[in-house]
């Protein structure tokens, strides 16, 4: 690493210098980010497939997910069993076919509890990792034990995302605090998985609240390894369903701001995407966006379809990653095909299934 590349990798960011960058002239924040990525990453974009492999009933009261229980009437998304570790891995494989790198699975828990369930995801991410992609979960909170164990499993990344800043996210999240939410990140540290970390915007939080977001993530010692920038998917039926769309600039800007505080992070471009164009795609990239979710569903909100991202990024010159190890996993029984009901590559399954 150069001395100029070091120099911009610091933790000690305040909310004010980076509210300042959130307002500066927005051409100038994109030439600098750009500026800034091209010294600490490649030109290369990560294609991540994210599937939901436990669906619904959660406890938490995240006014944003429809996939808490305390929403459910409203939401009509009902509480399913996780699914079977065949069915995942044929999943796993559609995406790694399809020109993913990494799967990531998300289980609607609140924490992670030991026990037979557990074991069936860390079997899965065992046999991720034999299909030579990067695994990736999100499970709520977990304990130092368990994420040793996940290591020892061979995961990638540990996503749990801190949402928003600590001022705001009161007005968010009453059944987990913001602590137990750096508490479970420094038990993945520790365990030595990456960190995917990141927030939502457009959620009523103010331009400070985005600011104390990205702070919180930049003075994090390493920085996360990932950062999601997620626009609220506003659902009927969960509390924010009223909230007005997020403005595409305003994506561009998190961004940018991400890329500049962080620089050798990879910038995930994550939920919100399929309401931005094409031209606004490029922008994200340009403001150092390098990796997005791929496939047709985003857990139990709409993506853009594989072949429109994949036109995409031909189309702007760039590279998508590809896989450095390609081992095979042992094929699927014969009597046991994918099931009917499972869900596409990167799709949640819901109650109207």
């Amino acid at each position: 690493m150069t001395a100029t590349q070091t120099s911009e990798i610091r933790h000690d960011w305040t909310v004010a210098e980076i509210e300042a960058l959130l307002a500066a002239p927005l051409l100038d924040l994109v030439q600098r980010a750009q500026d800034v990525h091209r010294r600490h990453q490649d030109d290369t974009i990560q294609l991540a497939s994210l599937l939901s492999i436990k669906t619904g009933g959660c406890p938490e009261d995240c006014a944003y997910c429809p996939q808490s229980a305390h929403y459910a009437k409203k939401t009509g998304v009902a509480k399913e069993e996780l699914m079977q570790v065949n069915d995942v891995l044929a999943r796993a494989r559609a995406a790694r076919d399809a020109g993913a790198t990494r799967f990531c699975m998300g289980a609607a828990w609140r924490e992670v509890r030991d026990g037979a369930e557990f074991d069936r995801v860390v079997e899965m991410v065992e046999g991720i990792g034999k299909l030579g992609m990067e695994s990736c979960v999100t499970l709520g909170m977990l304990k130092p034990h368990q994420a040793q164990r996940l290591a020892a499993a061979g995961l990638k990344a540990y996503n749990h995302n801190l949402d928003t800043s600590p001022e705001f996210y009161g007005d968010i999240i009453s059944t987990r605090t913001y602590q137990e939410r750096l508490d479970t990140l420094a038990a993945v540290r520790d365990a030595g998985i990456d960190i995917c970390c990141g927030g939502i915007i457009g959620m009523g939080e103010g331009e400070s609240d985005r600011a104390g977001l990205l702070r919180a993530l930049a003075t994090m010692q390493p920085h996360p390894e990932s950062v999601p920038i997620n626009a609220l998917m506003a659902v009927k039926g969960t509390p924010l369903a009223e909230q007005t769309r997020v403005d595409p600039f305003d994506m561009v800007r998190m961004i940018a701001a991400a890329r500049i505080t962080m620089p050798a992070s990879r910038v995930r471009l994550s939920a919100g995407r399929e309401y931005l164009s094409r031209e606004a795609h490029a922008l994200c990239f340009m403001a150092g966006a390098n990796s997005i979710f791929y496939g047709d569903k985003l857990l139990t909100t709409n993506n853009p379809e594989a072949e429109a991202d994949r036109k995409l990024i031909a189309d702007l010159g760039l590279k998508v990653q590809t896989l450095q190890q390609h081992e095979e996993l042992p094929p699927l029984p014969v009597d046991a095909p994918i099931p009917a009901n499972c869900p596409r590559l990167g799709e949640a399954r819901t109650a109207a299934e």
